[in-house]
């Protein structure tokens, strides 16, 4: 896990599509972390609060 962050923020050069793919690999799972994390708060934040509306 560990050796996982550390190759998250590292500046390499990139030769084929495959050391592409491995390099952004990282950052598109933090992304969907992010949104799955998130966005759960934030449906709540806008359903939430005075439901005598309803």
């Amino acid at each position: 896990m560990i050796e996982f962050l550390t190759t998250i923020g590292s500046v390499e050069e990139i030769y084929t599509v495959v050391d592409y793919y491995t390099y952004i690999k990282g950052l598109e799972y933090l992304i969907c972390v992010a949104f799955f994390c998130t966005f759960p708060m934030f449906y709540r934040y806008i359903h939430g609060g005075d439901n005598s509306d309803h």
